[in-house]
C-alpha cells in the first residue's frame, strides 16, 4: 500500500487530507485502524488487488455507516495513478454499493467528491448516483478548504441500477 500511495501522491494530495505529509506510518496506522473498525462495524475497508498480481496494491475502497438510524452509508475510494482510467474505480465502487445495499441493508449510499475531481464525478454518473448538490468548504486539504459534490443512490433505485451494472459487465452476477 505504501508504494501505491507514494507513487500517487501528486494526485492524492489534491483531494485527500491524509495524503498531506504522508509517510509509511500513515499506512501502518490505517491498516491497524481498519481492522479495529471492521470488528466494530464502523467501517469496511477493502484493498484492491488483481488476482494475477496479488502483491500489487491497486488502491482501496471503503464503505461505512454515517447514520445507523437512517441506514445511510458512504463510500470512499482511491486508485493508484498509473492504473486510473481503466474502470477499476467504477468496478470497485459498484461492488461497494452491492455490499452496502445487499449486505449492510443501507437505505441510502452517498459519495462526497472534491469539486474538480472530474474522474470521480464520472464514476458517480456511470453508477447512477444522483447529484444532490454542493457542500461548501466541506474538507480542509492542506491550507485549502475544498467544496464537495454530494451524490446519492436510494435502496429503491438500487435494483434497476444493479441490473444495468450487471448487464454492462461492471458487476459480476452472483
Amino acid at each position: 500500500m505504501h508504494d501505491a500511495i507514494h507513487a500517487s501522491l501528486p494526485e492524492l494530495v489534491q483531494w485527500l487530507p491524509w495524503a498531506i505529509g504522508y509517510d509509511r506510518s500513515v499506512s501502518q496506522r490505517f491498516v491497524r485502524e481498519s481492522a479495529s473498525a471492521w470488528n466494530d462495524a464502523r467501517a469496511f475497508d477493502f484493498a484492491i488487488r488483481f488476482p494475477e498480481e496479488p502483491d500489487l496494491h491497486v488502491g482501496n475502497v471503503s464503505v461505512w455507516p454515517t447514520s445507523a438510524p437512517n441506514r445511510t452509508g458512504e463510500i470512499g475510494y482511491w486508485v493508484r495513478t498509473d492504473l486510473t482510467r481503466e474502470g477499476i474505480g467504477t468496478e470497485v465502487t459498484a461492488r461497494a454499493m452491492q455490499v452496502g445495499f445487499d449486505e449492510l441493508d443501507y437505505h441510502k449510499i452517498i459519495l462526497r467528491i472534491a469539486a474538480g475531481n472530474e474522474a470521480s464525478d464520472r464514476i458517480a454518473k456511470i453508477l447512477g448516483f444522483n447529484y444532490d448538490g454542493l457542500l461548501r468548504d466541506e474538507v480542509k486539504v492542506g491550507d485549502a478548504w475544498l467544496d464537495h459534490s454530494d451524490w446519492s443512490v436510494l435502496e429503491t433505485e438500487w435494483p434497476a441500477i444493479k441490473t444495468g451494472l450487471t448487464s454492462d459487465g461492471i458487476l459480476a452476477e452472483k
